[in-house]
């Protein structure tokens, strides 16, 4: 099978010759740039061979147009974080305009989707990592975000119209940059983040407006839960093919979800745990069970997220080496 044909299988629930395998690591040294970014996602992708490419822009790339200031700052994991925020005060909120989708940052992401598409050699999809669009108010306001809830409902309301037409104009423009589909992530659908209340008012209608302006668009759409206690069953219901989530830390586990989602599973790797410490035999055993819990049906062997920095290649090579046993 082709690498888009394993994914593809993976997401309908159909037999492969073996699951799908993924991984991703930020690369926060060259990812200001969009050559920078490409060329470290191709180098990437060939070094593991992998199943699809997953385009690792700086987890802030989407609020530095609306004027966060962005750097790194030594993360385990790689992450950029906003130095200083964009929206400081809930007054600011109103100033929020509309991006254009080809200009600064944003335009820059999208060369290097092209670039990304452009050196591509299999047909491994590429998938445009977005944000939706409460997560990016998070990103631009840090805790005004959710004191504005209480306290300018009105202002917010008005600012999540302003950046949710600008994400979808966004994913529209990634598919035609290049991108096969979307990485479509929230950082608000978790007990630890937000109540449900709040994951239910405020990031979930607005994270479904963006996901339906492209479901008609042939587009792959994997959705990434982060964080622990997330809200599972009020997120799967969107219009997406494969669900990724840390099910190493936090339920569902695998033989769980492939019971209560008829899409892909992305998971089985625990990237903080297993992945960071090892050893490789224990690499190799999470994969087995992984595969035993779905009984290689519907699953992509990912991690729970992005990869630590730290994560010794020998780990990543006994991952791999363990997805391709299975072959049949």
């Amino acid at each position: 099978m082709t690498k888009r044909e394993r994914v593809l299988a993976a997401i309908e629930r159909r037999a492969a010759d073996r699951p799908p395998v993924a991984f991703w690591r930020h690369v926060p040294e060259v990812d200001h740039t969009a050559k920078g970014l490409a060329d470290a996602m191709l180098a990437f992708h060939r070094t593991w061979d992998l199943d699809l490419i997953k385009v690792m822009s700086s987890g802030v790339y989407c609020v530095e147009d609306w004027g966060c200031k962005v750097a790194y700052q030594g993360h385990p994991g790689g992450a950029k974080r906003c130095t200083e925020h964009g929206v400081k005060t809930v007054a600011d909120w109103a100033r929020l305009r509309p991006l254009d989708p080809g200009a600064g940052a944003l335009g820059r992401e999208l060369e290097a989707v092209r670039l990304i598409r452009k050196g591509r050699v299999d047909d491994a999809p590429i998938l445009m990592t977005v944000f939706s669009p409460f997560t990016i108010a998070t990103k631009l306001a840090g805790a005004v975000a959710l004191q504005s809830i209480a306290t300018a409902p009105d202002a917010l309301r008005a600012a999540l119209e302003v950046i949710t037409e600008t994400t979808a104009r966004y994913t529209a423009a990634a598919l035609e940059a290049g991108a096969d589909g979307l990485f479509f992530a929230t950082q608000a659908a978790n007990a630890e983040a937000v109540t449900q209340a709040v994951s239910a008012g405020w990031e979930l209608p607005y994270a479904r407006r963006v996901l339906d302006r492209v479901r008609d668009a042939s587009a792959l759409t994997l959705l990434h839960l982060h964080g622990r206690d997330i809200y599972w069953d009020a997120w799967t219901a969107l219009p997406v093919h494969a669900v990724n989530w840390h099910d190493r830390l936090t339920a569902p586990t695998l033989a769980d979800a492939s019971r209560r989602f008829n899409g892909g599973l992305a998971a089985g790797l625990g990237e903080s745990r297993t992945l960071l410490n090892g050893p490789p035999r224990a690499v190799a055993e999470e994969v087995r069970d992984a595969i035993a819990q779905t009984r290689g049906v519907g699953l992509i062997v990912t991690p729970g997220c992005v990869l630590p920095l730290a994560v010794p290649d020998t780990h990543l090579a006994a991952a791999v080496d363990a997805v391709r046993a299975a072959a049949s």
